[in-house]
């Protein structure tokens, strides 16, 4: 009989921690704990916008992604030294400024770039999903920031995000794989959905064998019912009406799925 290393169902989130206001100086920050995955993601503004879009009047968001050197049982080399991004990172960073710009009115945002920097000081597994879901409630903190500063006519947050990973270790379908379960993974999935349940990204791998239609199926149905897990998490972080573009901070700053 098949048993998770932490004692979870098949169909069971780790815990999920959500701290916002975790530093004193960007526009947004966000501490998300995904059972032993810690990631510090802050939201910080930048009046300009890439040359690509000065003078339309329209803003941008892109992210950053990096892992600190001990965030792993071995010590990591930092990039920085290397002088280059690794592929894995720059495929991160990108689904994670995707993934955000999807949710968000940018022709509301003005041409002003919100900068996403998503830091993981330890990693367990579902690294990238644990860093779009803080991403997102730094983003959204900050726009709110802007919004009351009176930068912004609204508050541009069309829909809530939310990401988890999906796998299969040993022949069987686990929800929000762990670092131990994911290094064994034949299929490795991770997915990233609006509130409103709309598919933003799936991004499946074969690792050891190609995915029939009826498994990817039932590997995508999991993770749309975990993802909308954690958004019920994240949603207590705001009082809101996405109808009226109406986001406000709630009186938590501490949010968590148990």
């Amino acid at each position: 009989m098949f048993v998770r290393s932490d004692g979870r169902k098949p169909n069971e989130l780790r815990k999920v921690r959500f701290l916002r206001d975790f530093l004193d100086y960007p526009e947004g920050s966000c501490f998300v704990e995904f059972g032993k995955t810690k990631v510090i993601c802050t939201a910080s503004v930048v009046e300009s916008v890439p040359p690509f879009l000065r003078g339309s009047g329209q803003g941008w968001i892109t992210a950053e992604y990096s892992m600190l050197p001990r965030a792993t049982k071995e010590r990591s080399v930092r990039e920085s030294v290397q002088g280059r991004i690794g592929g894995r990172t720059y495929e991160i960073q990108r689904l994670i400024g995707r993934a955000l710009r999807t949710v968000v009115d940018l022709n509301a945002l003005g041409e002003r770039t919100l900068w996403i920097d998503c830091d993981v000081v330890q990693a367990d597994g579902g690294t990238r999903t644990a860093s779009v879901c803080g991403g997102f409630v730094a983003m959204t903190d900050a726009l709110i920031k802007l919004y009351e500063e009176g930068k912004i006519a609204k508050v541009p947050v069309k829909d809530f995000l939310s990401a988890v990973s999906v796998g299969i270790v040993e022949g069987k379908i686990l929800l929000d794989l762990n670092f131990e379960e994911d290094s064994k993974a034949q299929i490795d999935m991770n997915v990233v959905i609006t509130g409103s349940g709309k598919i933003v990204e799936v991004m499946a791998s074969g690792e050891r064998e190609p995915i029939d239609l009826k498994t990817f199926n039932k590997l995508l149905e999991l993770s749309i019912s975990g993802a909308l897990e954690v958004l019920k998490a994240i949603k207590k972080l705001y009082e809101y009406d996405l109808n009226l573009n109406y986001f406000k901070k709630s009186k938590f700053k501490e949010v968590s799925n148990s």
